[in-house]
């Protein structure tokens, strides 16, 4: 056998031993290519090599291209992410908080008012299984006009509905006129809402068209921004 060369360095064993065809004569020695001083000394010679003078430039150069690509990647997914919210309507206007935050859904419960505390923003007290908690008037914290008319709702019934907020150990209470449920969209699908708004916590609009309902077009929905309504709410209320 020849000792190991760059000429013959990955033919020993890849064509006449353990990976080839097992003609090697120092296979009933040795009984692998593992064993056998041949493949320990070009081992050695794979370690001992010299570096080439242009290694560290293309290894750099293929470092910088792989972090490009994976940041463009990244960058790609998140603009197409999903994104998954709740949708509820409060008087004329439907509405869309992460579903993240959303801790629990329960039918209308008695809200007791707290002495010299209670406006229109904190109604009071509510009990949710068991549990006293904050009660809130989402509607008055966004400043939503009454609706004196007739709103178009998703079906005939129409059952209103408390909803439970829970982020950073806040939890907030309020009642919404109508409750549609969970909906996905994608990122780039979201605009930016008009300036005649008054949506000062409106991250932006998404348009949506429930699969079953008694709407004929598609309607815009707030997505609300979930960190400034907790923010203002624990200003303002506690």
């Amino acid at each position: 056998m020849n000792p190991a060369t760059p000429l013959n360095i990955e033919r020993c064993w890849n064509f006449i031993g353990i990976e080839g065809d097992r003609s090697c004569p120092q296979l009933a020695t040795y009984t692998h290519c593992r064993n056998c001083p041949v493949y320990s000394t070009a081992g050695r010679y794979l370690l001992e090599r010299s570096i080439p003078e242009d290694y560290r430039h293309q290894w750099t150069e293929l470092l910088a291209k792989s972090r490009t690509d994976e940041n463009s990647q990244i960058s790609h997914a998140l603009r197409t992410t999903q994104m998954t919210v709740v949708i509820f309507r409060l008087q004329r206007e439907w509405l869309a908080l992460s579903a993240q935050i959303f801790k629990e859904i329960s039918p209308p419960s008695v809200v007791h008012t707290l002495p010299h505390r209670s406006n229109q923003i904190l109604r009071g007290l509510v009990s949710i299984r068991g549990e006293l908690r904050l009660c809130i008037s989402l509607s008055d914290l966004l400043n939503l006009e009454t609706a004196d008319t007739a709103v178009q709702t998703l079906s005939p019934v129409v059952y209103s509905r408390m909803v439970v907020l829970e982020k950073a150990d806040k939890t907030w209470v309020f009642g919404v006129d109508e409750l549609y449920g969970v909906h996905r969209f994608h990122r780039d699908e979201l605009q930016d809402p008009p300036k005649s708004l008054t949506q000062t916590y409106t991250k932006g609009l998404f348009h949506w068209q429930p699969a079953v309902s008694q709407m004929e077009r598609s309607h815009s929905v707030s997505y609300l921004d979930d960190e400034l309504l907790f923010t203002t709410l624990a200003r303002k209320v506690l």
